[in-house]
């Protein structure tokens, strides 16, 4: 049993470079409207800090069009999520440029007070945004995907009531980070975990569900569309040069984790890795197979390709479900046996 989720990073470029409305209000209006048409539903993974700050400084006017907007997509019955980049709660904004606290980039690295004052906050702030002072996200992802070292912050996310975590991409290496997935990739579509994301315990207090992906030659990367997404990516990310460096030894390898995003793959790549999952289902018709896939609202261009795979999920009878309908069927599911 497949189904397939769409969750959107809902965020401007990472060096707070980009305007709101362009980058975010409408592209997911976009969106908003292609979904309506097949009456399906996404899983938006809304950056409270960064949104929270930018609020605060008063630094972009579409700022209110993105409150109305994640407002109503609570309305409209598309999964409100967190996401974070914890950098932004000490920037400081001048001379119309952002300064971020790269000190505090990897949520997991801080000390536990300052982790969970980060949730607490943001999780305000979305309550805030949503008219909702019970409002609990049951879903969460990491800036950037970096969720090692893992214990202390699946803790204060589990405190705080969040059940999921889909910030796994298997076979996942961000060396500066010390980020290393690559021991995911002997688990199934979906575990539970405590102490470190990558290994299953049965009594954990998180589920995983990671984005999928698969192993590939890296030349696989290299079409016109992702390389054309990623170049305008790097043109706007001052430390883009920097960054690219820094990532060197990552791609230096045979195989490398290709995501499924939605955004950046041509609508023959979509078919083909589904194709693949088609075919491990019809073996084993039993097991569920949550299907994770990724988009950014800045990358969001193609919206032909989106429609086209959607028109082909409904095609081949694969549900599109949010992150929180995976968690009760894998609850329900666990139940049962």
């Amino acid at each position: 049993m497949i189904d397939c989720i769409f969750t959107l990073d809902y965020e401007i470029y990472g060096n707070g470079e980009g305007s709101l409305k362009n980058l975010i209000y409408d592209p997911t209006e976009r969106l908003l409207e292609t979904f309506r048409k097949w009456d399906c539903r996404f899983v938006a993974f809304v950056e409270a800090a960064e949104l929270e700050i930018i609020d605060a400084q008063g630094s972009d006017s579409g700022i209110d069009l993105v409150r109305r907007q994640i407002k109503e997509l609570y309305k409209q019955s598309h999964e409100i999520a967190l996401h974070l980049h914890p950098q932004w709660y000490n920037a400081d904004y001048k001379h119309g440029r952002w300064n971020l606290d790269y000190t505090e980039y990897n949520l997991c690295n801080l000390s536990r007070d300052r982790i969970k004052y980060i949730v607490d906050r943001a999780l305000s702030y979305l309550r805030t945004i949503l008219d909702d002072p019970k409002f609990t996200p049951v879903s969460f992802r990491a800036g950037n995907w970096l969720f090692q070292p893992t214990h202390v912050a699946a803790t204060i996310l589990a405190e705080h009531g969040i059940k999921v975590d889909s910030s796994v991409f298997k076979g996942g290496v961000q060396r500066k980070h010390r980020l290393d997935y690559r021991p995911s990739l002997k688990n199934g579509h979906y575990w539970r975990f405590q102490n470190d994301v990558n290994t299953p315990d049965p009594e954990g207090a998180l589920l995983e569900m990671p984005i999928h992906s698969v192993m590939v030659p890296f030349w696989h990367m290299l079409t016109s569309k992702r390389v054309g997404i990623q170049r305008k990516v790097l043109s706007v990310a001052s430390h883009g040069v920097g960054r690219r460096f820094d990532r060197l030894f990552d791609f230096l390898r045979p195989r490398y984790p290709l995501k499924l995003d939605f955004c950046r793959m041509t609508i023959q790549e979509l078919i083909s890795k589904v194709n693949c999952i088609i075919n491990e289902d019809a073996r084993s018709p039993a097991l569920y197979r949550p299907l994770v896939a990724i988009g950014h609202t800045k990358d969001l261009v193609d919206f032909e390709t989106i429609e086209k795979f959607l028109s082909f999920l409904q095609e081949k009878g694969i549900a599109v479900a949010r992150l929180k309908d995976a968690y009760h069927k894998v609850q329900n599911m666990s139940a049962s046996a």
